[in-house]
């Protein structure tokens, strides 16, 4: 059972409208998840479903006995007691119903058994009793186990303070307990922020047996796919359904949007005329009624408005350094951290444009490991070579504690941006989620997220040749993800990442390093076909790394024809040619000169006429006798229709000019 629905629920912040008579319903069985741009409302949607705020207007109703959990996104901190102790706190609710229980059964003692209240007694007795057993509070010892160790807590960790775990450890904690108190409806703000990959299977697997309902807020794409059968869009105030998981939404919300796109590119393109038309005759008096009909055609037109996450913004590299064919060679490095040994024996070569993920359970050394190719820990077993001409760049996951300072965001990225993406600074702030004002704010008051996505940023836009990467897509929206996405997949250089986004890693990857205690593997396939590996474990050419011969990598050249001078010399327009097309184009371009001059001279021609016409109309005289009155409005409206021909002229012949020059 359980169910919570909002009807018609609007708020407004200032003269900004974030929902708009917004209706949503959720019940046992919903898999739904809540999509949106960045900033579009969805935390405050789910704070409302929640019951934490209110909307301006609207209705909320919840179905008696339903519970409701909800996960923020972060700032969540747990001191005071131990990690069991945490998430024991996860059955308070029960524990008060024991209580309860507790005090009905001390009343039944005394009670006699044909007295009417004795009976009711007995039936919320045993309510209670039954909603205690169903909660599995009397397995809770096993359950809480179960859930702290696939969200990725280890045994030594129970009776740890819980004020020791760091922030991301702490909204594990607090997804534990949002998990544990076994709601009927679940509200789970980014969940998949803080875990790795082998957590966010098991959450993906806990979802699947969930009997209650959830909604979801989240930026993995293949987590989505794999737990939700709907969506719902917040665009611009308005929520919508799309039956489906993501990747059904997206497809059809493609469609919408191009259509969209087309819509808003021609009102561009209409207004770009207007604008045009407006400057060149704005301060000539001959123009003015009609300079004066295009501003108030301006102004009421109904702008289509395009959200910064629709815009196409592509981030290009500076040309990159000349390297040779290997980018960086390993040969038995380890790394010890006091008694515990973390990389042992790694033998690896990488070579030039290939894209290197490196994937392991948490604690496996994927992090030591990057330190180590950065050249930002030196203190390692064995040794590394980088190739010739090769300039490494590093982003770690503590990128963020390097940035402090009065410095605003719009002037740190500015002088690190290339001429050439000099005008583009803004768009890709905004790419990366800073957006409007957030480009003045100073370095030393944004958040550990926000530091976090300037320093990949900025990072990307230095020319180097070996990127490498340590959780890239921590604090990205879907929007960013796909600008780095598409951003890495044209970079001509070396890339090894690590990465706890399956999509991600899937798309950028081609090689697949896997990090155990039972040694390193080097796997020929990006990180889908190491998956499918894994599930033929048994297959017997899966060795440890130093055991596997190399192969080469990289995609294989066809072979390049080079073309005869016979060929070159036919394909190749002769100058007689070139010299023709070039005579043809200036003779359209006075054709097209003449063309526009005429027609200017005819609508100023027409102007006078109608000023003239419209001074009549204004003038007593005209009125005396009806006809008079009659037909000088009639021509005036004959002048009026023949400019607007003449205008439409004006522009076609003006369009098609710019087009030959």
């Amino acid at each position: 059972m359980g169910l919570v629905q909002i009807t018609k629920v609007s708020l407004a912040f200032g003269d900004r409208d974030i929902l708009q008579e917004v209706s949503l319903s959720l019940s046992a069985g919903s898999r739904s998840s809540l999509a949106g741009s960045n900033g579009s409302g969805k935390s405050t949607l789910m704070k409302i479903i929640a019951g934490l705020i209110s909307g301006d207007s609207g209705d909320r109703a919840v179905q008696k006995g339903s519970r409701i959990a909800y996960l923020p996104q972060s700032g969540i901190i747990y001191q005071g007691r131990t990690l069991r102790e945490e998430a024991e706190t996860a059955y308070t609710g029960i524990i008060a119903l024991l209580h309860e229980m507790e005090a009905i059964g001390r009343t039944l003692e005394g009670a006699t058994q044909d007295n009417r209240n004795t009976e009711r007694l007995l039936e919320a007795y045993h309510r209670i009793q039954d909603q205690i057993d169903q909660s599995g509070y009397y397995q809770r010892e096993q359950t809480i186990a179960i859930v702290l160790s696939g969200l990725g807590f280890l045994p030594t960790d129970m009776d740890r303070a819980a004020g020791e775990f760091s922030g991301g450890w702490q909204m594990r904690i607090a997804l534990a307990k949002v998990l544990l108190e076994h709601p009927d409806i679940l509200l789970l703000d980014e969940p998949t922020n803080y875990l790795d990959i082998e957590a966010r299977a098991w959450l993906e697997s806990w979802l699947r047996s969930f009997t209650g309902g959830y909604l979801l807020v989240s930026h993995d794409r293949y987590f989505l796919d794999q737990t939700i059968t709907e969506v719902y869009e917040l665009f611009q105030g308005k929520l919508t359904r799309y039956g489906g998981n993501y990747t059904a939404y997206e497809q059809v919300r493609d469609q919408a949007l191009e259509t969209l796109m087309k819509l808003y590119e021609a009102q561009q393109e209409e207004i770009a005329k207007a604008e045009a038309l407006i400057r060149r005759f704005r301060y000539k008096a001959s123009k003015a009624a009609m300079v004066q009909e295009r501003i108030k055609k301006l102004e009421k037109m109904e702008r289509i408005v395009i959200p910064e996450s629709l815009k196409h913004i592509r981030i290009t590299f500076s040309p990159l350094p000349h390297a040779g064919r290997l980018a960086l060679s390993l040969e038995g490095v380890g790394k010890r951290y006091g008694s515990r040994q973390v990389l042992s024996g790694l033998d690896l070569v990488v070579e030039s444009r290939e894209r290197l993920v490196v994937v392991g359970r948490n604690g496996a050394g994927k992090t030591t490991l990057l330190r180590i190719l950065s050249g930002g820990d030196q203190e390692f077993q064995g040794s590394l070579w980088y190739g010739v001409g090769v300039q490494p760049g590093y982003f770690s996951q503590d990128a963020a504690e390097t940035l402090g300072g009065a410095e605003t965001v719009l002037t740190f990225m500015e002088a690190a941006a290339p001429t050439a993406l000099f005008p583009k600074v803004r768009d890709l702030l905004g790419a990366f989620l800073f957006q409007g004002e957030d480009v003045y704010k100073s370095l030393s008051v944004l958040s550990g997220g926000e530091k976090s996505r300037l320093a990949l940023l900025r990072m990307l836009l230095k020319p180097m040749n070996l990127l490498i990467l340590d959780e890239p897509t921590n604090h990205l929206d879907l929007y960013s993800k796909d600008i780095l996405l598409d951003t890495l997949r044209a970079y001509t250089g070396t890339i090894i990442f690590v990465s706890h986004d399956r999509a991600f890693m899937e798309a950028l990857s081609t090689k697949t390093l896997e990090l155990s205690p039972q040694g390193p593997r080097l796997f020929y396939g990006n990180y889908g076909y190491y998956l499918d590996r894994l599930a033929g474990e048994e297959s017997p050419d899966l060795k440890p790394l130093e055991d596997r011969p190399r192969e080469m990598s990289g995609p294989v050249s066809p072979r390049a024809v080079t073309p005869s001078a016979a060929t070159l010399s036919a394909a190749m327009p002769s100058a007689a040619e070139h010299r023709e097309k070039e005579k043809q184009r200036q003779i359209r371009i006075r054709r097209l000169e003449r063309h526009e001059a005429e027609i200017l001279k005819t609508l100023e021609d027409l102007e006078s006429a109608k000023a003239r016409l419209e001074g009549e109309l204004a003038s007593p005289e005209v009125y005396r006798h009806g006809d008079n009155a009659r037909r000088v409005k009639a021509h005036l409206d004959e002048v009026s229709a023949h400019i607007d021909d003449k205008t439409r002229e004006w522009e076609a012949t003006a369009e098609e000019l710019e087009r030959n020059r």
